[in-house]
């Protein structure tokens, strides 16, 4: 009888009653070494200049890269799943399309095949994580070596150029005030994010696979579908974020985007992500990015060793493991 109310209940209702992550904690965390940081810049504003204006746009316009891959990262952390290989399709995607502008391919097209790579490359590491059975963290880690000897193929090791025209370039880094495009850029899709985890079917069934892959499938959702659209939605925002990056800096070099798979998995998690899936919030995810900037920013004013911030990562992620452990054994 349970069973037959089971199936009569649709799957909207049900993911909908599944707890969804909670911000807060992210939030008061936020403030808070927002506030540390303000109080110790107005104390100490020659040697800690953290509300100069030139460190406040050097902020905003470092931010969005970071937090457009962990909004894609967070949809499928929520669904389950990880991308080790983000870093690399960052990169090589960015260099698919300065390779083509420069050789003389119009610029938007070059743009949309840099789009459409990303998406083949998450597409490629959905399918083979559905079809496979082995788990993400295996295939992306693989996929993530397998493209970094792409990126050094295609560029020979040499750092690509990249001037597009002044329209196309004034689109992603034009000033609005003292925030340049690119932040706006970050909320919208941040928007669009939200609105897919929260008011639509796809987030439900992001969340509902995530907490209960076995419930969702006797619910007739078609689980390994749903896995590698997550996939390819994470690929596509992760080239989004490297054509961004690479109009806003001119150029895109072979080592660029390493680590960020991991900075990335450490700003969801910090946000209150599971890393077993079927919790997360998109403002979690924002704020989590955010603050592992606002981190590094700290570090580098304190004139610390840059290595502090992966120390930091690293303390992140194995806290994260232990208590999601701990929660599962509750």
């Amino acid at each position: 009888m349970a069973e037959s109310a089971l199936r009569n209940d649709s799957a909207g209702n049900i993911f909908k009653r599944m707890q969804r992550g909670k911000s807060g904690n992210i939030v008061l965390l936020f403030i808070i070494v927002q506030l540390v940081a303000i109080a110790v810049a107005i104390i100490f504003p020659e040697d800690f200049r953290y509300l100069s204006m030139g460190n406040i746009q050097l902020m905003l316009k470092a931010i969005p890269s970071l937090v457009i891959i962990a909004l894609g990262v967070n949809l499928l952390m929520i669904a389950g799943e990880f991308d080790l290989s983000v870093g690399a399709t960052f990169t090589l995607t960015a260099l698919v399309m300065a390779k083509l502008f420069n050789a003389g391919v119009p610029l938007w097209i070059a743009v949309l095949a840099g789009l459409f790579c990303g998406v083949v490359m998450g597409f490629i590491n959905g399918f083979i994580v559905v079809k496979s059975n082995v788990p993400s963290f295996i295939i992306t880690l693989g996929a993530m070596w397998f493209w970094r000897g792409i990126i050094l193929i295609i560029s020979n090791s040499v750092t690509e150029s990249f001037y597009p025209n002044n329209f196309f370039e004034q689109l992603f880094t034009m000033n609005v005030g003292p925030i340049q495009v690119q932040f706006i850029w970050s909320l919208a899709i941040a928007v669009a994010c939200w609105l897919i985890l929260d008011r639509h079917k796809l987030g439900n069934y992001f969340l509902g696979i995530g907490g209960n892959r076995k419930a969702a499938a006797a619910l007739g959702i078609d689980t390994r579908k749903i896995k590698i659209i997550a996939f390819c939605i994470t690929g596509l925002l992760t080239a989004l974020a490297g054509i961004m990056s690479t109009v806003r800096i001119n150029s895109i070099s072979p080592i660029q985007g390493q680590g960020l798979e991991l900075q990335a998995i450490a700003a969801c998690v910090i946000g209150g992500t599971l890393l077993n899936g079927g919790k997360g919030t998109v403002l979690g995810a924002f704020l989590g990015a955010a603050l592992m900037y606002t981190i590094q920013d700290v570090l580098l004013l304190l004139r610390a060793p840059g290595h502090y911030l992966q120390l930091f990562v690293g303390i992140v992620i194995v806290i994260a493991a232990v208590l999601n452990e701990a929660m599962k054994s509750e």
